[in-house]
């Protein structure tokens, strides 16, 4: 039988638990973007390629592919809380690592081991928001989760930056970690127990759990979507820092600029987008702003040596619309999913994600060169290469069904 839907929050307790949420992914998140910027700092200071570097990109997108598959068996099981603080604390220290590693062997573990916390965190804050708020207002509140991203953009990476230009390249992840235990602490006193997903009679055994996840051919058309999802978006970013240096012409200390207002024009329209999905239906507005998307992707591709005042617009329009897509997204792909397999699901939908970007900085590291001035070659190539996928993730959207306790709902 479908299992009941939780009761919902009050409002107020419901912006809060989001604001908490929002702060953990916070961290989160500016733990894996300082790596992209840092890219020219990295291939400068440890002697590398572009393959080198997304071959580090693309250990913690790996890593956390394999512990969302394994957190998938056992997730549901737990009370949300207790599950969330203690992938947290692992988070913490895995991140303290990266900042003590002495060379580009050990830092490419640590990253690893940042992954396989770092993976299941985010699929569990989004886990939790399918948990506690009703699909009406998903889009919304996906997109205020999703507001720290904007907020790593405009402050997270930017001072991570400044903290790698003062001091070196470790700063940024050791003063992250120190700030991640103050959070942790403040997190255990303000989150709620959330129990009402589990199901005692419900357990699985692994091949059980397995067909229950995977025999449902809804899932299996969200699992394709997200895996489109990163592959339009997740070949060209990493590369983004590396590229406006070395082919466009811009300094180290201005890629701080494209993060600063790149981000803080989608902290409104992130709320923006995320409102219009809840209003005019979430299939609708991913169509509108995916196709939208293509023109940032294949500019920021195709962009000639200029001046950091023309590039601003064009990268701003980039952190608007292709990042932009995630919000409505994120809605369709957690609500595919019945409460009672949702925690199971959304790791397992996180590993495809995590391997899809991890994939993603592979390939277009491969398809990528170097040529003898130092400038990067073939980018153009892999700006296509995401319109494609752009194009599969909006065919891919209209065919996924949105069921909530078992019931399918009109989108």
């Amino acid at each position: 039988m479908p299992s009941a839907p939780p009761a919902e929050l009050p409002r107020r307790r419901e912006l809060a638990l989001l604001a908490v949420l929002a702060t953990i992914q916070f961290t989160h998140i500016v733990d894996f973007m300082i790596v992209m910027p840092l890219g020219p700092q990295f291939m400068r200071l440890f002697g590398i390629g572009p393959d080198a570097f997304g071959a580090l990109v693309s250990a913690y997108t790996f890593a956390a592919a394999v512990s969302g598959v394994a957190a998938a068996f056992v997730i549901d099981r737990f009370d949300r809380k207790r599950a969330l603080l203690a992938i947290y604390g692992g988070f913490v220290c895995a991140t303290a690592l990266c900042g003590l590693a002495p060379g580009f062997e050990l830092l490419l573990a640590a990253r690893v081991v940042a992954g396989l916390f770092g993976g299941v965190l985010g699929a569990l804050i989004l886990a939790i928001v399918a948990d506690v708020v009703p699909y009406s207002r998903r889009a919304r509140a996906n997109a205020l989760v999703a507001s720290a991203f904007s907020l790593a953009a405009v402050v997270g990476v930017p001072l991570g930056l400044w903290f790698a230009a003062q001091y070196t390249w470790r700063a940024p992840f050791l003063v992250l970690a120190a700030t991640t235990v103050v959070i942790g602490v403040a997190a255990t006193r303000l989150l709620p127990s959330l129990t009402t997903h589990l199901d005692a009679s419900a357990r699985r055994r692994p091949i059980a759990q397995l067909r229950a996840i995977f025999g449902v051919p809804n899932h299996l058309r969200a699992f394709a979507f997200t895996l489109s999802l990163m592959f339009a978006g997740f070949t060209v970013i990493p590369y983004i820092a590396a590229y406006n240096v070395a082919n466009v012409g811009l300094s180290e200390h201005d890629i701080t600029y494209i993060y600063l207002i790149g981000g803080l024009g989608t902290l409104v329209t992130a709320q923006v987008i995320g409102a219009l999905a809840d209003r005019y239906g979430k299939k609708r507005v991913f169509t509108i702003v995916a196709v939208l998307s293509m023109a940032p992707l294949l500019i920021t591709t195709h962009l000639p040596r200029l001046p950091l005042a023309w590039v601003l617009p064009f990268s701003t329009l980039f952190f608007v619309l292709v990042p932009g897509r995630f919000g409505p997204a994120m809605a369709l792909i957690s609500g595919s999913a019945e409460p009672r397999l949702r925690g199971s699901f959304m790791s397992f939908n996180a590993a495809v994600q995590q391997f899809g970007a991890g994939m993603s900085a592979l390939v277009a590291g491969i398809i990528i060169g170097r040529g003898q001035d130092g400038a990067l070659t073939n980018y153009d190539w892999v700006g296509w290469l995401a319109v494609g996928f752009t194009l599969v993730a909006i065919v891919l959207a209209r065919h996924i069904r949105v069921v909530e306790s078992g019931v399918r709902v009109a989108e």
